[in-house]
């Protein structure tokens, strides 16, 4: 009995020893194999980066929302790995193999470490002309309401959106603020987002969408909600800075029909630095690609030409200020154009040349994060071809062929029924492209001759 509890007991350890052998030999091949797959996740995320980057930057011509003037240039060191020189431009205080580092461009544009790490708030430099400081405005301005539509936004830049034009505006001017959510998909503007939102009670109204809409028909649903004297547009990734709603508010009460935008400093992407921007206006060239342009010399010189407003030919895009009645008097925005790419440059044709001014306010400063685009860029190519479709055929008259001479394979792309916008150009008298060119850029016709 004795022998065969001792041999029972023999056999147990050894199963207990072999399995236990076994069981370290396959958990140092699964950690093994785990690592190779993260170094393999590594390189992968790196190289489709560094393709998704070079893929936007081809496009870059083809894309442009609120596109900023800019002196550095992107320069790549030729010994250095492929697969890194994307983010040559990035500094190289940046360890490009981080995964978080990796994973927050690819998600968002730009460097989500260090927007984690300034968290909701901070201070930015006042950037405005000196003599800004001595404008003093009327008591009673029109209200405003703020909307800001978003999708997959980054929840601490779209924080810093909010804290900072609920810090920064006096109360009595900031009627609300409208968040429209267009169908984000990450967990942390689901229920965090509610929740933190709470802070914000009575001041900060969320929409959710119940499918995409893409950022021009959102804004129209935000606006619709809206109750203030004026809609602010504004990006989710930005930062308003001191006394930038006044002058706006200001302006449109001179004139309802008067458009305006603030001036558009650079937050970097990589570094979230805060950089003012020089006082440009807005413009565009036959290919409908927004750029900035500079201003005539004529119109800053002088005691007070430096803060005065910039006439602009047009718009960046995703931030400014109109008000409410007049944005539903002149047609909204084109709710046949898809996702955003176009309406800047569309609306800012039907303001001028249906009886509307637009300007840039030197004394009101917004800064912008220049985001990287790698997500959907096929999509957005296509969504930017269809409304620029529209619009040359609603509002370029016979200078639509200045348009179709240089993309030649547009003419036969599909852009949907325009009938109801040919309308409204009628129902409100606008004036012809022609009148345009000769009374608010001439420049844009000029360029035909040196070309």
């Amino acid at each position: 009995m004795d022998n065969t509890k001792l041999t029972t007991r023999t056999v147990i350890i050894r199963c207990l020893f072999y399995g236990s052998l076994t069981f370290g030999v396959w958990t140092a091949l699964f950690f093994s194999y785990l690592h190779r797959i993260h170094k393999s996740y590594l390189q992968k995320t790196s190289q489709e980066l560094s393709s998704a980057w070079s893929s936007e930057q081809s496009v870059q011509q083809q894309i442009t929302q609120d596109s900023q003037p800019t002196s550095k240039a992107h320069v790549v060191v030729k010994n250095e790995p492929k697969k890194l020189r994307a983010f040559a431009a990035l500094g190289k205080d940046f360890n490009y193999t981080d995964p978080e580092f990796l994973d927050g461009f690819s998600k968002y544009g730009f460097n989500t470490m260090i927007s984690t790490t300034v968290g909701f708030e901070r201070n930015v430099p006042d950037t405005r002309h000196k003599a800004c400081l001595q404008n003093r405005y009327p008591v009673h301005l029109p209200t405003a309401s703020v909307i800001i539509c978003f999708h997959n936004e980054e929840f601490n830049a779209l924080f810093r959106t909010m804290f900072s034009i609920v810090n920064l505006t006096p109360g009595d001017l900031l009627e609300e603020i409208i968040l429209v959510d267009d169908m984000s998909e990450f967990d942390d503007l689901k229920g965090k987002l509610d929740y933190v939102l709470e802070v914000f009670r009575g001041k900060i109204r969320l929409i959710r969408n119940k499918k995409r809409e893409g950022l021009i028909r959102g804004r129209m649903i935000g606006a619709a909600r809206a109750s203030g004297d004026v809609l602010v547009f504004l990006d989710s990734h930005c930062e308003v800075n001191r006394g930038w709603l006044e002058p706006l508010l200001y302006s449109i009460a001179k004139d309802r029909k008067t458009v305006v935008c603030p001036l558009i400093d650079v937050i970097d992407g990589t570094t979230l630095e805060y950089r003012p921007s020089p006082v440009v206006r807005g413009a565009f060239d036959w290919d409908l690609q927004f750029k900035w342009d500079n201003v005539f010399s004529y119109e800053m010189d002088g005691p007070d030409r430096p803060i005065n407003p910039i006439r602009s030919p047009a718009m960046a895009g995703g931030i400014f200020a109109i008000y409410r009645h007049y944005f539903n008097e002149i047609g909204q925005y084109d709710k046949g154009m898809d996702l955003w790419g176009g309406e800047n440059l569309e609306l800012s044709l039907r303001i001028w040349m249906c009886g509307g001014q637009l300007f840039i306010i030197p004394c009101s400063r917004v800064g912008h994060i220049a985001k990287k685009q790698f997500r959907n860029l096929p999509i957005l190519t296509r969504a930017l071809t269809r409304n620029s479709l529209r619009m040359v055929h609603v509002w370029l008259d016979e200078y639509k062929e200045q348009f179709f001479l240089r993309k030649p394979g547009l003419r036969s792309v599909a852009y949907g029924n325009i009938s109801e916008r040919v309308e409204l150009r009628k129902r409100l008298g606008c004036k012809s492209f022609q009148w345009y060119l000769d009374t608010v850029f001439p420049e844009l016709e000029a360029s035909l001759n040196s070309s």
